[in-house]
């Protein structure tokens, strides 16, 4: 799967601010609907806390894969953020979070949902990936590292 299959240039953004993890994904909810005005971003944020709450998204190595499931969607949507400073975020490794994959998905895609996930926590899990990406300096440069791996 190549990321820009569920990525656009319009829900990439380089230097995104937010204090806290819960101010973090209330700022990426805002985002998202920026782009996709069919989703209501108090829904969306409440959604992304709901899963949050079951257990952290975060991945370690600054690495968060934010995700839920979103009535009206119809396809898998991903978002990529990098943050202009690391958040507590309650990763496996205690560590505070830059990266952040946001993926909303269909209610009945299971498989391809799971799917996506194992191949994101995958390139995530290249530490030369990760690292180009905290290296890009506009959210152009985020999309295309992204969309060409």
């Amino acid at each position: 799967m190549k990321l820009d299959s569920i990525l656009s240039p319009d829900r990439t953004l380089c230097g995104a601010l937010g204090s806290s993890k819960k101010r973090v994904l209330e700022n990426i909810s805002q985002f998202i609907c920026q782009d996709l005005s069919e989703f209501n971003p108090t829904q969306l944020f409440e959604s992304l806390i709901a899963r949050e709450k079951l257990g952290s998204t975060g991945l370690g190595n600054g690495i968060a894969i934010p995700h839920c499931r979103i009535t009206q969607c119809q396809q898998i949507i991903g978002t990529l953020i990098k943050l202009n400073e690391a958040v507590d975020y309650d990763a496996i490794d205690n560590q505070p979070v830059d990266l952040l994959f946001v993926l909303l998905v269909p209610e009945q895609a299971h498989d391809e949902h799971l799917n996506v996930l194992a191949t994101l926590a995958e390139l995530f899990s290249d530490p030369a990936f990760c690292q180009q990406l905290r290296g890009a300096n506009s959210s152009e440069s985020l999309y295309r590292l992204a969309a060409g791996n």
